[in-house]
């Protein structure tokens, strides 16, 4: 997990390589969390995820009480994959400021987004790179996990 002015010195302009950006809440990682990071890590040489603090996963309204599993044990699972170069933890509503401080080449999110929807997007168009929407993994999602240990219908 890095600080995000080790994240700047580590991944910032200039560069060598290609940055991938990605983000999310990742509060219990499923297979679509595993499918869509490795997916985000082939369009690059280096692949950087945010994950939302508890306060900014909280603030993302799924319901109480979200997010199940604290920040620090989310951002360590995650940096623990092998298609993950490095985490940085962010409280704010969006990963807007972290998106603008690094410019990575590549900005991620899931095909569940529209290209109009991604955050950061002009920022990092502006800059020469791009946007890609990868492929999700039909009915994997955390909320659908909370739902079916609670016993509820999925």
């Amino acid at each position: 997990m890095l600080s995000r002015a080790a994240l700047r010195e580590r991944y910032g302009r200039p560069r060598d390589g290609v940055l991938v950006f990605t983000n999310g809440c990742f509060d219990l990682l499923h297979a679509g969390h595993v499918t869509c990071l490795a997916h985000a890590r082939s369009l690059g040489d280096a692949l950087v995820v945010g994950v939302n603090s508890d306060a900014s996963a909280a603030r993302l309204g799924k319901g109480a009480p979200r997010p199940l599993v604290s920040e620090v044990d989310r951002a360590l699972t995650v940096a623990a994959l092998e298609s993950v170069d490095a985490v940085c933890v962010f409280d704010e509503d969006t990963p807007a400021e972290l998106i603008s401080a690094l410019l990575p080449d590549v900005l991620v999110k899931g095909g569940d987004y529209e290209m109009d929807d991604v955050v950061g997007r002009d920022v990092v168009e502006r800059a020469g790179g791009r946007v890609a929407l990868v492929p999700v993994l039909e009915g994997r999602s955390t909320t659908r996990l909370v739902r079916k240990i609670r016993g509820e219908p999925a």
